[in-house]
C-alpha cells in the first residue's frame, strides 16, 4: 500500500484560517485548500492509496475537540489515517489515550513549536511516560530559528529517543526542518524514522542524496506535507533529483506500511 505519512485536514470552518497562519509562519502558498475531500483527489491524482493526516492542540483546550475531528476523519473516509493530538498542560491526557485508543487512533502528533512548548521540557517527558508505547509518534523537528534556541531541533529529538525507547518515532521534515546538517550530526545512529516532508524546495542536490544516503531506505517515508505541498509534485522532485527506478519508488511510498500496520498499534 502507497502512503503519504505527513498531511492535514482541517475541519471547513477553521481550514482558511489556517492555511493563513501556515503561510504567515513559513512564507509558503498552500498548494491545496486543506478540504479531507481535496487531499483524497490529491491522493488519487499520486497513485497514492492512503494518508497519514495530523493534527495539533495549540492549547490545552483545543485537545477534545482536534481528537474529535480525527475520530470523525476515520470515520467519514476509509482512505485517511488520523492520528490524535496531546498536550502536556491539558489535565486529563490518560482518559485522553485511553479514547483514542478505544476509537482505533494509531499514533499522535507533536509540535512543540506550535503547541508552546520545548521538546526536553520535564512536563513533556512525563507526558511520554505516560504514553509508553502505546501510539506512533511523530514529531515536527526544527524552523526557523536556530538549534539552541528552537523549542525543537533534532539534538532534542535523540535525546528524547534515547529517554523513551519504547514507541515508534518519526521526526518529520527529514529530521529537522532547516536544521538538516543538525539532523545528519545527531540523527545519523539514532533508532527514529525520518519523512520527506516540507524538505525538498530547501535543499541542494548534495544535501539531499547525503540524506538519503545517511538514513537509508528502511528509515525514510514519503510525506508532502498537504495541504502545503501536493504528493503528485513532491512524488515527481524527488525521482527527478535523486533519479529514483521504479523499485525505488515503491519502496519509499511503501515503508510506512511496517509501522501502520503493526499489530501493536
Amino acid at each position: 500500500m502507497r502512503i503519504d505519512i505527513h498531511t492535514h485536514a482541517f475541519h471547513p470552518k477553521i481550514a482558511h484560517k489556517v492555511l493563513e497562519q501556515l503561510n504567515g509562519h513559513y512564507h509558503i502558498s498552500p498548494s491545496g485548500n486543506g478540504y479531507a475531500d481535496d487531499l483524497v483527489k490529491r491522493l488519487d491524482q499520486a497513485g497514492l492509496d492512503k494518508s497519514v493526516v495530523l493534527t495539533a492542540a495549540t492549547s490545552p483546550d483545543q485537545v477534545i475537540p482536534a481528537n474529535n475531528w480525527s475520530i470523525q476523519l476515520k470515520t467519514q473516509y476509509p482512505r485517511l489515517i488520523p492520528f490524535g493530538t496531546l498536550h502536556p498542560d491539558f489535565d486529563r491526557n490518560e482518559a485522553e489515550l485511553d479514547r483514542l485508543e478505544k476509537h482505533g487512533i494509531k499514533g499522535l502528533k507533536f509540535h512543540p513549536d506550535f503547541q508552546g512548548y520545548r521538546m526536553d521540557d520535564p512536563s513533556f517527558y512525563d507526558l511520554m511516560e505516560m504514553i509508553g508505547d502505546r501510539f506512533i509518534c511523530l514529531f515536527h523537528v526544527g524552523d526557523v530559528l536556530p538549534p539552541d534556541k528552537n523549542p525543537s531541533c533534532p539534538k532534542k529529538m535523540a535525546s528524547l529517543r534515547k529517554a523513551f525507547p519504547e514507541p515508534v518515532m518519526i521526526a518529520a521534515h527529514m529530521g529537522g526542518y532547516l536544521h538538516w546538517e543538525y539532523a545528519l550530526e545527531h540523527l545519523n545512529n539514532i533508532d527514529v524514522f525520518v519523512d520527506t516532508s516540507s524538505m525538498t524546495n530547501f535543499v541542494d542536490d548534495t544535501l539531499l542524496k547525503s540524506l538519503f544516503n545517511t538514513f537509508g531506505w528502511d528509515r525514510i517515508l514519503f510525506g508532502s506535507d498537504y495541504p502545503l505541498f501536493d504528493p503528485s509534485n513532491e512524488i515527481r522532485e524527488l525521482v527527478k533529483r535523486l533519479k529514483l527506478n521504479d523499485s525505488q519508488l515503491e519502496r519509499l511510498l511503501t515503508t510506512a506500511n511496517n509501522i501502520l500496520e503493526s499489530d501493536s498499534y
